[in-house]
């Protein structure tokens, strides 16, 4: 089975930015893109079904990011080990840490484009 096939769940608050990183996505030949607009619904999709990769913004309402990612780690469940690319506006150096810390595999500031995002998508994921 291809990688491109794998379910990805990208998360953020910010409607305009779940198209932008869906339509990246669809460019790099993934078409099975789930979205969820903060880290509850997120948790949510993932209790239901298995994601190779989650892209998560850092800035949410009211579960940030960063909050969403020890989540996930913390679970003993499916997807304690899935890929996670942290998305941000901020590039400030204790945030890359954080969520290095945190469990995060990648970090994206914005904005990006696909290139960005394949670049890594493929250090998180391996190549495709």
């Amino acid at each position: 089975m291809s990688v491109t096939n794998m379910n990805i769940l990208i998360v953020d608050d910010y409607k305009t930015m779940l198209r932008i990183i869906t339509n990246l996505l669809r460019q790099l030949g993934f078409m099975n893109v789930d979205e969820a607009t903060d880290g509850e619904m997120a948790l949510d999709l993932m209790k239901h079904k298995e994601y190779g990769l989650v892209i998560s913004d850092w800035n949410m309402e009211p579960m940030t990011g960063i909050d969403l990612l020890k989540a996930v780690r913390a679970n003993d469940d499916k997807h304690k080990e899935v890929p996670f690319i942290m998305v941000t506006a901020e590039s400030k150096t204790e945030n890359v840490i954080a969520a290095k810390e945190a469990g995060a595999n990648n970090y994206i500031v914005k904005p990006f484009n696909a290139d960005t995002l394949k670049q890594k998508m493929v250090s998180s994921i391996g190549s495709f």
